[in-house]
């Protein structure tokens, strides 16, 4: 699912025909960056790829002062369809990307071993600084907000509320987890993980 897509042609269908300035000026207007996949600079290759594709065509260029002609965009009947797939599929769909910091835990440096307590407290304390200062500008801008935008800008902090637990949960059984890792090493040392050496 491509996320700046549904920006690009939900925006132009919900508010009319745009230039690329004016979609980059709503991104940034709606803080996209804070809570999609996607930053406001990229919505201009987007515009790019959509017009190659027939979803978006141009309606007409225009000139403001002695700004630079700008190409303004509508949705094709094409991109109408593809839109409503794209907004049936985004909300089926059930998103949870793996994170890397799994892998990481499974592929321990058996030499770093103790100074795990750090790195995760370090890690729980940034994501524990991010969630105060997301619930922080949630509250000073909610008033500006849709309830669905508020909705949506609550997932995120579920999410991290999520991420934090799950962090204080680790802190707590690193000990037993340090301590596994030490005798897997004492029981095989050419076997990091305590299997047998092939």
């Amino acid at each position: 699912m491509s996320s700046i897509r549904l920006f690009v042609l939900g925006s132009l269908a919900e508010r009319g025909p745009m230039h690329g300035h004016g979609l980059v000026l709503l991104a940034e207007e709606e803080h996209i960056d804070e809570w999609t996949d996607f930053a406001a600079s990229a919505i201009y290759g987007a515009i790019k790829r959509l017009a190659a594709e027939g979803l978006i065509v141009s309606e007409r260029i225009e000139r403001q002062g002695n700004y630079p002609e700008r190409q303004v965009y509508r949705v094709s009947d094409d991109g109408r369809r593809v839109l409503l797939e794209l907004r049936e599929k985004t909300l089926a769909e059930i998103v949870i990307k793996p994170d890397p910091i799994d892998l990481a835990l499974a592929r321990l440096d058996p030499e770093r071993l103790d100074e795990l307590p750090a790195v995760f407290g370090e890690r729980a304390e940034r994501i524990r600084s991010t969630l105060a200062e997301e619930e922080q500008h949630l509250g000073e801008i909610s008033h500006y907000l849709t309830l669905a935008e508020s909705w949506s800008m609550r997932h995120k902090l579920s999410r991290l509320r999520g991420e934090l637990a799950w962090h204080d949960d680790l802190l707590a059984v690193l000990p037993d987890i340090i301590a596994d890792e030490k005798s897997r090493i004492s029981i095989s040392p050419t076997s990091p993980k305590g299997h047998p050496a092939s």
